[in-house]
């Protein structure tokens, strides 16, 4: 989505390779081998590791795969945006109900109603 290099095989691989990642550091901490000062520290520390992880594994495996071509990424990652202007989808859906100061106010106000029982 914001690598127009990156390819599914890429992104499959640091997925799982990211999660198997993280799974490790938990049984480790489990196991009593990592000594963390609580869960929650195991878990900033797993999901630290399972991001380095994610983005080691993709640049290695990216550089060794054939990319999409730029006309199949048109709308889906960043510096590839369609330029449609009048002819997009939604450029001429005007509708109250796609407001986003509307949609913003009733989120704002649900959230309100919704905290007032806890107060």
């Amino acid at each position: 989505m914001f690598w127009k290099r990156m390819t599914a095989q890429a992104g499959f691989w640091s997925l799982l390779l990211g999660t198997l990642a993280s799974f490790t550091v938990y049984l480790l901490y489990k196991a009593g081998t990592l000594g963390f000062g609580s869960d929650l520290e195991e878990s900033f520390w797993g999901s630290g590791i399972a991001f380095v992880t994610v983005v080691i594994v993709a640049l290695i495996i990216t550089p060794l795969t054939t990319p999409k071509p730029h006309e199949d990424l048109r709308g889906l990652v960043y510096g590839l945006e369609s330029t449609g202007g009048p002819s997009d989808a939604l450029a001429g859906d005007a509708v109250w109900y796609r407001s986003p100061l509307l949609l913003g106010g009733i989120a704002v106000a649900l959230s309100v109603l919704l905290y007032i029982p806890f107060w």
